[in-house]
């Protein structure tokens, strides 16, 4: 009985350590809000793996300019790409582009955030995407240029907002922009719950 109770015991300390040590080893990410207008997503953002990307990010947030812009491209099955426009389709001036931290480690799998850019890697500015479903051919060892869109957090709550977004109904209407939600999907805020 004895034998069995120490035996129950160590498993139970083993399965409740490894949570234990899975929580602490995300003590330290940042933790922000995004409030749009279909519901409340919240991004746990991973600085280990993309310092550059994440610094850049946050210091959007922290100056309010991710509040009040849309969701301009929505393609379903696909993702979700919003931080650079105004309802009005005004694109707001940004920093400096970004270095691509894009690695083996940072996956495109579903419900990561990913930094959009164009056809040159390193041109990343404030414009990001939520991947709505397992995206492997945007990674580094599957992309067409070799260099891949670089991940930097993932949503920790709020995917089913994630999913109301990417089935909104969209249009190919406009002259720039395709996939542009008919009805604009609006980010009111974004602020940082835990962190800098």
């Amino acid at each position: 009985m004895t034998r069995r109770f120490f035996l129950t015991s160590l498993i139970a300390a083993f399965m409740f350590g490894s949570v234990f040590l899975s929580d602490t080893a995300y003590a330290e990410d940042n933790i922000v809000q995004m409030e749009t207008s279909m519901g409340t997503i919240v991004l746990r953002l991973d600085e280990r793996k993309a310092p550059e990307t994440v610094a850049n990010f946050l210091q959007y947030v922290n100056a309010g300019f991710y509040n009040g812009t849309i969701f301009h491209r929505v393609i379903k099955g696909f993702m979700i790409q919003g931080g650079g426009f105004t309802p009005e389709l005004t694109q707001k001036p940004t920093k400096a582009p970004i270095k691509n931290e894009a690695t083996q480690q940072t996956r495109n799998t579903q419900y990561t955030i990913a930094m959009a850019r164009t056809s040159d890697p390193n041109s990343a500015t404030s414009q990001f995407f939520i991947n709505t479903k397992n995206n492997r051919f945007l990674d580094p060892d599957r992309s067409q240029d070799g260099v891949g869109y670089c991940v930097f957090g993932r949503v920790i709550q709020g995917k089913e907002v994630v999913d109301k977004i990417e089935s909104v109904q969209t249009s190919n209407k406009h002259p720039l922009y395709k996939d542009m939600p008919v009805t604009p999907v609006v980010i009111k805020s974004v602020t940082v719950l835990k962190g800098k």
